[in-house]
């Protein structure tokens, strides 16, 4: 769904914010810059990656004008807003790289961040190439990396977070179901292996809202927003597999970004 004047908008606002996030900074050591009202941090799916309609700027970081941080910055009004979350981000990128913007003035923080961390890509392609039992196994190894690694590097990620946006509201948003069991896909995973795919984003989300809550941060559940909405739905708004765009691959669409995540988010904003 297309919103040319919101998207003329937060252009503008983007535009105008662009010093903030056109190099990365280092979370500590480096110079501060001025405080910026909204912050949105993260990966892939908080850059808006797979939705089309890129912003300038780094190529990679696939920053997406219908991304959610944008369509809330612009309904909101809000003209100091900086966003520097991108494609393929983990906490470590996120904690050396996004956090400049933060300071005493910030009022809102929004992140998706740990799919990176836990190996989502690598799983993805196991299990669009290896078969179901090479996919369960990995998703288990996937699983096991959550609880370890990912654990505290959160913590490391989120406690840096608060001291540098002490009055900021925090909102940690997950990651939704990638396929609909039973549904319209005659190819690819079998249902055994996307119900493990399904189990392993439960966990991870999880184990994120495990995390937010313990520094006082508020979890955003998106998978009843996209629920019925999944890859093998019969109104998906997730990318599946494209060979000639990887990194649209198993990432929101807009209407995911518009009708998944933004909901999600203005119910706890």
């Amino acid at each position: 769904m297309r919103h040319s004047r919101t998207a003329a908008c937060a252009t503008s606002l983007l535009l105008a914010s662009a010093c903030l996030f056109a190099a990365p900074t280092s979370a500590q050591g480096a110079p501060m810059t001025p405080a910026v009202g909204y912050v949105a941090l993260g990966d892939s799916y908080s850059s808006g990656a797979g939705a089309g309609d890129y912003l300038p700027g780094p190529k990679g970081c696939k920053r997406s004008n219908r991304a959610y941080p944008v369509l809330w910055a612009s309904a909101h009004g809000t003209t100091s807003f900086a966003f520097p979350a991108c494609n393929g981000a983990g906490t470590k990128d996120v904690l050396s790289g996004q956090l400049g913007p933060l300071g005493p003035r910030t009022r809102l923080v929004t992140l998706t961040v740990g799919g990176s961390d836990s190996g989502f890509a690598s799983v993805m392609a196991i299990c669009d190439l290896g078969g179901t039992s090479r996919c369960l196994s990995t998703v288990a190894r996937a699983r096991s990396k959550v609880d370890g690694t990912l654990v505290r590097n959160l913590d490391r990620l989120y406690s840096a977070i608060r001291d540098r946006a002490p009055a900021a509201h925090v909102v940690v948003l997950g990651y939704p179901h990638l396929y609909h069991l039973h549904g319209s896909c005659e190819v690819g995973l079998q249902d055994r292996a996307r119900a493990a795919v399904n189990d392993g984003v439960d966990h991870l989300d999880t184990v994120i809202a495990r995390r937010a809550a313990a520094h006082g941060f508020t979890f955003a559940d998106v998978r009843g927003t996209f629920a019925g909405h999944e890859i093998c739905s019969r109104s998906p708004w997730m990318h599946g597999i494209d060979v000639l765009a990887p990194t649209e691959s198993y990432h929101p669409t807009a209407p995911g970004q518009s009708h998944g995540y933004l909901p999600a988010l203005a119910r706890v904003s």
